[in-house]
């Protein structure tokens, strides 16, 4: 073999530097396109997952939970139940100054006019004239603008007061605000929870990650047995 095949030969074999670089920017080139093969369905998967579980208003208001601590409830039974002034439907605001005196039922929401809450709003209306002969006020509160809960009270003939929280100021307050999980996501937002408030302004019950079928009716017996 002549000098200048030699050399030529050197500057070619596969486990040369050329021959290393070349296969490694293959290798890296294959792993990008890889890894945007996969991260594409995965994005998509999350918006339609957004989409399904929350409606417009809800989904700007849901954020990835960053603080589990967050989610822990701090009323508890016994103490004062803390002030609040809140719009409500119709316009008008609400605060629980104006309620003094009187026993008290909130019940927190997730969304208007979803199934749940449908089912639920309907059954304390169908029982206002029983609460109001205990004498309970009973409150509807939700992250629901205005607009939505209006359009929920009269699709559904609703006759029951409905609050709007879109500050999450009360919802927080009565531990109604917390973390939540879909789908192996994480999130904060609305947990369903009812709060009893004796005509002394002092929690008597609470009950949390309520079931809507019969929850009403016991309600009821708790406001009257006090």
């Amino acid at each position: 073999m002549s000098k200048k095949s030699r050399k030529k030969s050197s500057k070619t074999p596969s486990g040369s530097p050329t021959a290393k670089k070349k296969a490694g920017k293959t290798r890296a080139a294959t792993q990008t396109r890889s890894a945007k093969t996969q991260r594409t369905p995965a994005s998509k998967s999350t918006a339609t997952i957004a989409k399904a579980g929350s409606h417009k208003a809800a989904s700007k208001q849901l954020n990835p939970s960053k603080s589990p601590a967050a989610a822990k409830p701090t009323l508890t039974e016994g103490q004062r139940a803390p002030a609040f002034r809140l719009p409500r439907d119709g316009g008008s605001v609400v605060t629980l100054a104006d309620l003094a005196g009187q026993k008290l039922v909130l019940f927190f929401y997730p969304r208007a006019d979803t199934p749940g809450c449908t089912r639920e709003a309907i059954d304390f209306t169908r029982l206002a004239d029983a609460f109001a002969a205990a004498g309970t006020k009973v409150l509807g509160i939700s992250a629901d603008p205005l607009k939505a809960q209006e359009k929920f009270r009269d699709k559904h003939k609703l006759g029951i007061p409905l609050v709007s929280d879109e500050t999450h100021a009360m919802l927080e307050a009565y531990g109604a605000w917390g973390e939540k999980s879909m789908y192996g996501k994480s999130f904060l937002g609305i947990l369903r929870t009812t709060v009893l408030v004796g005509s002394d302004g002092k929690v008597a019950r609470i009950w949390r990650n309520v079931r809507v079928d019969g929850h009403a009716e016991e309600v009821l017996e708790a406001a009257r047995s006090l």
